[in-house]
């Protein structure tokens, strides 16, 4: 969900560009493997140490959340697109985003501003 609302602000500068550049790397028809934990967007975070979130309950229940109200499961396989438009559908357009990450420190960047996928058709 971070993904939805970021606009040039991280942990750090390489984490910074790092999502800049996920962003852009990924169409709506690359494939994800949806995870619980660390993954492919935690690789710079500075909370990320050897492959190892230094907040792993927190992110995983996150990640659960995110799972369960989209009807997914860990390990699942689907289009980024499909899995953005889900992710939009069925948590951002509902409002229910505060509800998972509200307390995270970056939720005035995401509170005050629409989604990158809210346009979409």
């Amino acid at each position: 969900m971070c993904m939805a609302y970021f606009i040039g602000h991280g942990y750090s500068g390489g984490f910074t560009a790092h999502m800049a550049r996920l962003l852009e790397a990924l169409t709506p028809e690359s494939p994800v493997c949806l995870t619980v934990g660390t993954d492919a967007v935690c690789g710079p975070c500075p909370n990320n140490s050897g492959g190892l979130c230094d907040k792993p309950e927190l992110v995983a229940s996150w990640d659960w959340r995110v799972l369960e109200l989209c009807g997914l499961t860990e390990g699942a396989v689907l289009p980024f697109g499909g899995f953005t438009q889900l992710v939009e559908d069925k948590i951002l357009k509902p409002g229910l985003r505060s509800g998972i990450c509200g307390s995270c420190q970056w939720d005035s960047i995401c509170a005050s501003q629409p989604s990158r996928w809210a346009a979409r058709k």
